[in-house]
């Protein structure tokens, strides 16, 4: 047996794994009561204080693996959807699959006042709506490039109209619970939001990554897809529907987390300068701009500690004007 090794790729998967490590290690000691790095990997192995085991492994532990496992989820949601639209702007952020898990929550919250649970399977309902109207609504002999893109603004205008609407609706104690659930935050997670999220994981990613040298025959084409003996229609719709449960279930656990999964693949491509979609590399970067958003977002501003979502939207905003002004200088758009 044989395995081609990028050696650029595995060393910037590497450092990014150390970096996301490292990042939330210093988010666990993070806080009111701060701990030193190695008092919480002491704490981590058992042999730690008992206010500190109660600090961080129920308390902060649960936020942090949270934090990483959305991140990494939607790292990888966005590098299938690029691939697959073949352009950068092709993530779930622009195709609206997370106004979908939006409305979702907020049909919850707004008509039925459910619980978080509720809310959570809410979330993941709409988001799987979306995802197969678009798909839908986007298949024409197949699903390509910028009509994915186009009729995933599209629909992502249609359902924030829809957002706006229930929110209208709603009295003032659920809007107020809606709006904070639709800035996007890992505040308050506990282990009820890391088993579910854990699961879908370590079910849906070696799914994507086991399609990945399919997904990679993809960007050249249809046809030179099936001369190769890939099955273009199944692996795509496999491929769609993972992303989609992947972005479903990341908003469902920390809600709309803005650009995490629009920057991840651009950035870990650029680093690894690696052709394909750069799965693993999206992945683990998508998982270290969460955790580190989520320490600027406690740190970064003195006394006052925003959502991670508003970091995140502030710098994603920033990146996507600098990809449109990109994308237009060489005459793509």
């Amino acid at each position: 047996m044989s395995v081609r090794l990028d050696v650029r790729a595995f060393t910037v998967v590497v450092l990014l794994l150390a970096a996301a490590l490292t990042a939330s290690v210093v988010l666990i000691g993070t806080g009111d009561f701060p701990i030193s790095a190695p008092d919480v990997l002491r704490t981590l192995f058992g042999e730690g204080t008992t206010i500190q085991e109660y600090i961080v492994d129920d308390l902060r532990l649960p936020r942090v693996i949270v934090g990483l496992l959305v991140g990494a989820s939607l790292g990888l949601a966005g590098a299938v959807f690029q691939s697959i639209s073949r352009n950068p702007l092709g993530s779930p952020d622009v195709l609206g699959l997370g106004q979908g898990a939006t409305a979702g929550a907020l049909i919850m919250i707004v008509l039925f006042s459910g619980s978080a649970n509720q809310v959570a399977l809410g979330a993941l309902a709409g988001g799987l709506v979306t995802g197969l109207a678009i798909y839908l609504l986007a298949w024409k002999r197949g699903v390509h490039g910028y009509r994915l893109v186009l009729v995933g603004i599209g629909v992502s205008a249609i359902v924030t109209a829809v957002n706006g609407y229930l929110l209208t609706k709603a009295d003032i104690v659920d809007a107020a619970r809606a709006v904070v659930w639709m800035t996007g935050s890992l505040n308050g997670r506990d282990w009820t939001q890391v088993w579910p999220l854990l699961v879908m994981c370590a079910v849906l990613v070696p799914l994507v990554l086991g399609n990945a040298r399919g997904l990679r025959m993809t960007e050249m084409g249809d046809d030179v897809s099936y001369a190769l003996g890939v099955r273009v229609e199944r692996t795509l719709l496999l491929l769609m529907l993972a992303a989609v449960l992947l972005t479903a279930g990341a908003t469902a656990a920390a809600g709309p987390v803005g650009f995490v999964a629009l920057t991840s693949p651009q950035l870990a491509r650029r680093l690894t300068r690696s052709p394909g979609p750069n799965l693993v590399p999206s992945m683990c970067m998508g998982a270290t701009l969460l955790i580190v958003a989520d320490w600027a977002s406690q740190r970064a501003f003195g006394a006052d500690q925003l959502p991670v979502g508003v970091v995140t939207g502030v710098l994603g905003g920033v990146y996507l004007l600098w990809l449109l002004v990109t994308e237009r200088k060489a005459g793509r758009i």
